[in-house]
């Protein structure tokens, strides 16, 4: 005859699987990566000393005001994420939980998915000069457009390359800046006739434009909701769909049209 345990001690008993098994819950890596604001750059500007955009064939105007393209910084894809890591992120603001394979193909080693991420970049920024010369009604073998931009990987710095390049040619069309003089941010990937995609990770680029000093920010329309989560107060969205979309509406904020320019 089997004796029984007080119930105390059975209810402890029961316990400790169920706590062993949150242990290993707890230390065991989840395929996540936590993503914060990365870096933004003007395009308009430099980097290592060297202009990002250098156009020959076509005269090019001095520009004032900045397009700056925003990045997200993410954990690489051989990082362990475990339970609380992914407990303090969900209730920061600044930090954002995604699912490793919308930010790293699956099966792919460090060293793969950074060579992958600069072939974007470079495909990011042939797409970007087709796309901005269309605009303009240039001729790509006449005019040529090299874009320099080091340690920086993916398509969604497409669209502010364009328009960097539209704005070093023309500006807004009679002598002045598409920027106004502004400190414009966006993201969004760039096609070669001039559509615009999404990219992810804005609510996260937003707070990057604004501690660098932006105050207008282009977003795909497809993520005016993304983009409206945590913004940074002062912060004024833009949805664009294409390059035209983005430059009327660089143009009229410089002319002072703010009823002509869309809001998310």
């Amino acid at each position: 005859m089997l004796s029984s345990l007080p119930r105390s001690r059975a209810l402890a008993l029961c316990a400790l699987p169920v706590a062993a098994l949150f242990a290993v819950v707890g230390l065991a890596p989840l395929p996540y990566a936590i993503a914060q604001p990365g870096t933004t750059v003007d395009v308009l500007g430099e980097d290592d000393g060297q202009e990002i955009i250098t156009i020959t064939g076509a005269p090019v105007r001095p520009t004032q005001g900045q397009l700056r393209m925003t990045t997200i910084v993410a954990t690489g894809p051989s990082t362990d994420v475990d339970l609380g890591d992914v407990a303090e992120a969900w209730f920061r603001t600044d930090q954002a939980v995604l699912p490793r394979e919308s930010v790293y193909p699956s099966g792919k080693s460090d060293a793969e998915i950074e060579k992958r991420n600069l072939g974007q970049m470079k495909e990011s920024q042939d797409a970007a000069t087709l796309a901005a010369l269309g605009y303009l009604e240039l001729d790509p073998a006449k005019v040529k457009v090299t874009l320099h931009l080091s340690d920086i990987g993916g398509p969604s710095a497409g669209l502010l390359f364009s328009l960097g390049i539209v704005d070093k040619l023309d500006g807004d069309g009679d002598g002045g800046d598409l920027t106004g003089g502004r400190s414009v941010a966006g993201t969004g990937t760039i096609e070669p006739d001039g559509t615009v995609g999404a990219v992810g990770g804005v609510s996260l680029k937003t707070q990057a434009a604004a501690r660098d000093g932006a105050t207008v920010f282009l977003v795909p329309k497809a993520e005016c909701s993304d983009a409206q989560a945590e913004l940074p107060e002062g912060m004024r969205l833009v949805p664009v769909t294409t390059l035209s979309d983005a430059a009327a509406s660089l143009r009229a904020l410089e002319q002072g049209q703010e009823k002509q320019v869309p809001s998310c």
